[in-house]
């Protein structure tokens, strides 16, 4: 089983790429903000947990979203793979990460992160705000917020990553199928 770790600031660009990802691998997209989104939609009691702490850019607390992916991971145990989108976001996330995983006779093979600017970040969000509906899209303070809390509690999971042996940089800039194709080169040269 192939596990990735699609990693960047939010607008990088990591939920088109792992749609892409999962037609060309035949792997599953596991996106946990959208599960604790359609939590949120249908007022579920994680849903109301969370929904206050993303309205302000904050992260959901570590506790809920590692349940999530446990619950994932025990019902997906026989699939050909998972591109993982937003987990781990925190190196705490990452070592719970890691004990699932471990606990199924599996583990992370790569976690690829998709470099983009922060200027290039919020004019993307920005511009994704004015269909998406969602209010944490809408606000360059709430983007700017969410990305200073990438910065800090998140893009230290690469560091964690990275002293395994499995951190990969791509560049995000470029046109989808150019960051497509450099992300299809990392994942195939584990392949070989």
């Amino acid at each position: 089983m192939l596990n990735i770790v699609l990693f960047g600031a939010p607008g990088c660009g990591k939920g088109t790429q792992a749609a892409r990802l999962k037609e060309r691998y035949g792997i599953n997209h596991v996106s946990t903000g959208e599960i604790i989104r359609n939590e949120i939609r249908r007022g579920s009691e994680l849903g109301r947990k969370v929904a206050d702490c993303i309205e302000h850019g904050e992260l959901a607390p570590d506790e809920v979203v590692t349940g999530i992916i446990a619950d994932y991971v025990e019902e997906h145990r026989e699939c050909a793979g998972n591109i993982f989108d937003g987990y781990p976001r925190t190196t705490n996330q990452a070592v719970s990460f890691d004990g699932i995983l471990k606990s199924h006779g599996l583990q992370v093979d790569v976690m690829i992160y998709m470099d983009v600017p922060e200027e290039e970040l919020v004019k993307r969000i920005l511009l994704r705000g004015k269909d998406s509906g969602r209010a944490d899209d809408a606000s360059e303070e709430v983007i700017r917020t969410r990305i200073a809390t990438y910065r800090a509690q998140t893009a230290v999971v690469a560091d964690y990553y990275s002293s395994q042996g499995k951190y990969s940089s791509v560049d995000g800039l470029g046109t989808m199928d150019e960051v497509f194709d450099r992300i299809c080169s990392v994942i195939d040269g584990l392949r070989k």
